[in-house]
């Protein structure tokens, strides 16, 4: 088990950077407006689409791994992702572009995305936050190594050609890593998660009645915001704040994809050693800080310094609740459960760049700024709670 599990977790990861490459969608978004004339409002929904999907595909994978197991649920995964990436291809219709590239695809990176982070989690019960953390952090490095790769085929081949070779790539890569994708001995998995009322193991249902649940929600939900408000405005708020040209602005955007990678495999390891609760705080902190030197700040250097603070920080979020949601509720049916929690993704998804929009209205992005400073206070008097009740039932246990 010892050594198989390392070639599970390099394989989850060289998957999780193929499905990563729908976070590119950026280089596509401006081609497919200018080939078909749709506004920005109409191809950034594509994007929106895809990433709502995610948890919905996330929790029916929860239920399919448990009749076709992990092997077969990542590879139906490939087929849909890679799929939807191809028929994107053809398209002629922003409604098509929304059922192969939205609903197809992130069917199959919901799916995929699953299996990897939980199943990965599973082979790791001793270093849950490492395994989770490489996992997470190979879907964010994704669109880092495949948006070059992306443009090349664009300029050579046009945006729907590199639609079509893309999705056959990714159909063949992934299918082939996931032969090699499998379930750890159920002997040999440590499944010693203990609730509050003394259960080892969690299904959905239990797990909803339970305030752990809702506590651990909210705080994915707080989690998001701040991260997915500076990656949705990265680019105005350079124009604005340090007066960067749309050229260096798009520079520093590829910072945040760093920064995002870098944080979930940085804070998983990180809350290996000093605890989830602990390393919650800490990141919570760092996001404020980065939020305030925003406000502060008209220097290139310290700003490209507080959107990566933000950027890490949100990235840990998707390092670090795999581990929690394991810790709590068991690993047995992590797939379902964490797809639960992670629909947490789809509210921050609204809320932060709804703030960053009334803010803009109303008197600035350091409105918007100041906003989320106070919702990340209110997160860490959050895990503050949730840490005190934690300790308590560890008293009782002991």
């Amino acid at each position: 088990m010892r050594k198989n599990r390392w070639m599970i977790l390099i394989v989850s990861v060289m998957i999780n950077l193929c499905i990563g490459f729908a976070y590119a969608w950026s280089v596509f978004q401006k081609p497919l407006m200018e080939t078909f004339g749709w506004s920005a409002a109409q191809a950034s929904l594509v994007f929106t689409i895809n990433l709502a999907v995610l948890p919905i595909a996330m929790i029916v994978a929860g239920r399919l791994v448990k009749k076709i197991g992990v092997r077969g649920v990542v590879m139906t995964g490939g087929v849909l992702f890679g799929t939807g990436i191809f028929l994107s291809g053809m398209i002629q219709s922003i409604g098509a572009l929304y059922f192969t590239y939205g609903l197809v695809a992130g069917s199959g990176i919901g799916l995929i995305y699953s299996c990897t982070v939980s199943n990965t989690v599973k082979w790791f019960p001793d270093k849950k936050g490492l395994a989770g953390g490489l996992t997470a952090g190979g879907f964010g490095a994704g669109s880092i190594i495949f948006a070059p790769v992306a443009v090349t085929f664009i300029s050579s081949q046009g945006v729907l050609g590199a639609f079509k070779i893309l999705g056959l790539i990714f159909s063949a890569v992934i299918l082939v890593l996931g032969l090699l994708m499998s379930s750890p001995p159920e002997e040999e998995a440590v499944v010693e998660t203990i609730d509050q009322r003394g259960k080892r193991e969690l299904g959905t249902r239990e797990m909803l009645k339970t305030t752990d649940f809702y506590m651990v929600w909210i705080l994915m939900v707080l989690g998001c915001i701040s991260g997915l408000m500076i990656i949705s405005q990265a680019s105005p708020i350079g124009q604005a704040k340090v007066g960067l040209s749309q050229e260096e602005a798009a520079f520093a955007v590829g910072f945040i994809g760093l920064a995002n990678a870098t944080g979930r495999v940085f804070w998983g390891m990180v809350s290996d050693k000093l605890g989830r609760y602990q390393t919650l705080m800490m990141m919570f902190l760092f996001s404020s800080v980065g939020l305030i030197l925003l406000v502060v700040t008209s220097a290139l250097p310290l700003f490209l310094a507080s959107i990566c603070l933000i950027a890490a920080s949100y990235g840990g979020v998707f390092g670090l609740f795999p581990s929690i949601t394991a810790d709590l509720f068991g690993v047995r049916n992590m797939g379902m459960n964490y797809g639960v929690v992670m629909t947490g993704l789809s509210v921050g998804a609204i809320i932060g760049p709804q703030i960053a929009a009334f803010a803009v209205g109303a008197s600035g992005y350091d409105l918007a700024f100041m906003i989320t400073v106070g919702i990340n206070i209110c997160a860490l008097v959050l895990v503050l709670l949730a840490k005190r009740k934690s300790e308590q039932l560890n008293t009782a246990n002991s």
